[in-house]
């Protein structure tokens, strides 16, 4: 069966129903589709490792996934966050390389296989962190933040490690002529910065202003930059996820970067649904059951280990514990890089196809595992919250997460102070009115601050957020969060904390809506028939001025 669309028809075909029944269930699509995947290599009705829908369609999928990322990568993390985030990447490299080399030892791995799989291990997955992300719109959060930095440079050491296996025949030959082709790539690597920087600076503003003028060539135009720049990585010996977040950081500055990610983020999807399933795909049961205890093993490391190792070290930097937990959280699984690197080990002759099977195995089971946790990561966290101050660095406290210091009384509470809130915070400020703003957002709040306003960092599932909001004295209370969830969180903790304030929020649909109000909501503001601009006219007509007299 080597017709394309047939092939393409079943995948499909699985995939579709598995994800009724995930969905029914209330756990992440991801689910459905790495099992689809599994089925497919169960059941063979196709040759998956000679499938072209398995194996040219997932990388176009990954370059959109990094494309968009770095669209919306703003260089003021590079400053404010890249210590911890590369302290933390590389300490979890080396400590989890270490632990799993010693664990593949003790469980009978030769010495080059126990090399493997201890790296192997240390890798977590970029796709799959940014599509729970995106799933649970978290992107902009800072544990968001600090995740996708953190893959990143754990991406660069990957392709470092795969560079070093494909130029020497042993871990252990440092010799000239094996370090040459490792000190060529790291001059490509800066060559291929600086590119992306004066392309960005001087030619591509140009070329997408003449271009903008019709949605069609936009849009054309931005899928061959970003297929044209990843090639150019490809050839100069970086992965497709590289190439294609640097092609998308050129474009971040631009001022039709939310028109092209309107368009390219359909396409992202399909093509993204089909690498979860190509991953799934790489199962083979016959080797679980033989090996069944390593990969028990490998995969609560995954689980268990990294995300002890990952809240230990940003503990150090001063990051709140429900930060910690988050992020921690979010990279509890093993990358595709993994897969790759065991791969180049087996066509190098350095170890056997076992290994390589164990380890398929064991990124299927975490990212099953860990996409269910991250989606209930708010109620997880509620249980683990009473031991998470020993992750705490004592004393410290990172300036994005310091609370305010301020008593305030009968004051408003603004949940989000972007497009919906901000307009809200520019009339209260305006008017002198008494006000506190929650983002999750570190650069919305650090821009508050600076502002002289009262604005804490964090979101609705972290309690001691809450706790500085000073709920119980508000007199409004009005959260423009999209997310369902988030919106439920808060209206329960409103009547947990026993709060007598008027309570709007958002509501996508009128279902949502009407359940909001069931929990406590006074006003449901939805975005088809409501703006920023509408609601500041709601507080203005509708508020008693005996409260805040500069509503005038």
């Amino acid at each position: 069966m080597d017709n394309t669309i047939v092939q393409l028809a079943i995948i499909l075909s699985i995939s579709s129903v598995l994800s009724l029944f995930v969905f029914r269930l209330r756990l992440p699509l991801v689910v459905a589709y790495m099992l689809a995947g599994v089925a497919l290599s169960f059941l063979s009705v196709f040759d998956v490792t000679q499938s072209l829908v398995l194996h040219i369609l997932p990388e176009i999928g990954i370059a959109f996934v990094l494309f968009l990322i770095g669209m919306e990568l703003d260089l003021r993390e590079i400053k404010t966050l890249g210590i911890p985030i590369i302290v933390a990447a590389l300490g979890q490299v080396i400590i989890t390389t270490i632990g799993g080399f010693a664990i593949a030892g003790l469980l009978g791995f030769n010495t080059m296989e126990s090399i493997y799989l201890g790296l192997g291990l240390a890798f977590s997955s970029t796709v799959v962190v940014v599509k729970m992300l995106l799933e649970k719109q978290d992107l902009t959060s800072l544990y968001g933040k600090l995740s996708i930095g953190i893959l990143l440079v754990e991406d660069l050491v990957a392709i470092g490690v795969l560079m070093f296996i494909s130029v020497s025949n042993s871990a252990l030959n440092l010799g000239f002529q094996q370090s040459l082709p490792l000190l060529t790539l790291i001059l490509k690597a800066i060559g291929l910065f600086i590119l992306t920087f004066v392309l960005s600076r001087y030619a591509l503003e140009r070329l997408f202003d003449v271009v903008a003028k019709s949605t069609e060539l936009l849009f054309f135009t931005a899928i061959t930059w970003c297929f044209a720049f990843t090639a150019l990585a490809v050839l100069s010996g970086f992965s497709v996820e590289i190439g294609a977040f640097l092609a998308g950081v050129a474009l971040a500055s631009s001022p039709y970067h939310l028109q092209i990610q309107g368009k390219i983020k359909p396409l992202r999807d399909f093509f993204l649904t089909l690498f979860f399933i190509y991953l799934g795909s790489q199962v083979k049961i016959e080797y679980i059951m033989a090996s069944l205890p390593a990969i028990i093993i490998f995969t609560l490391c995954a689980l268990l280990l990294k995300p002890l190792i990952y809240m230990l070290i940003l503990g150090i930097f001063g990051f709140r514990k429900h930060t910690l937990f988050q992020t921690a959280l979010n990279l509890s699984q093993i990358s595709e890089f993994s897969l790759i690197v065991l791969v180049v080990g087996v066509n190098a002759g350095l170890v056997t196809q076992l290994p390589l099977s164990i380890m398929a195995s064991v990124a299927v089971l975490s990212i099953i595992s860990s996409s269910i946790l991250i989606s209930l990561s708010k109620r997880i966290y509620k249980i683990f919250a009473p031991i998470m101050p020993f992750f705490e660095h004592k004393g410290k406290v990172h300036f994005l997460e310091a609370n305010i210091d301020n008593q305030l009384d009968e004051h408003i509470i603004i949940v989000g102070a972007h497009r919906v809130g901000g307009p809200v915070v520019e009339y209260l400020k305006k008017a002198e009115i008494p006000f506190l703003v929650m983002d999750f957002n570190p650069y919305i709040v650090r821009g508050l601050r600076e502002q002289g306003l009262n604005a804490v960092y964090g979101d609705v599932g972290d309690p001691d957020v809450l706790d500085s909001l000073q709920i119980e004295k508000a007199k409004l209370i009005i959260s423009t969060a999209s997310f369902m969830g988030d919106n439920e969180m808060l209206l329960e903790e409103c009547r947990r904390r026993k709060t007598e304030a008027t309570i709007v929020v958002r509501a996508e649909d009128k279902s949502h809506g009407e359940a909001l109000k069931a929990l406590g909501a006074d006003y449901v503001i939805s975005p088809e028939r409501v703006s920023g601009v509408y609601l500041v006219n709601q507080i203005k007509n509708h508020w008693p001025k005996a409260y805040f007299p500069g509503l005038d």
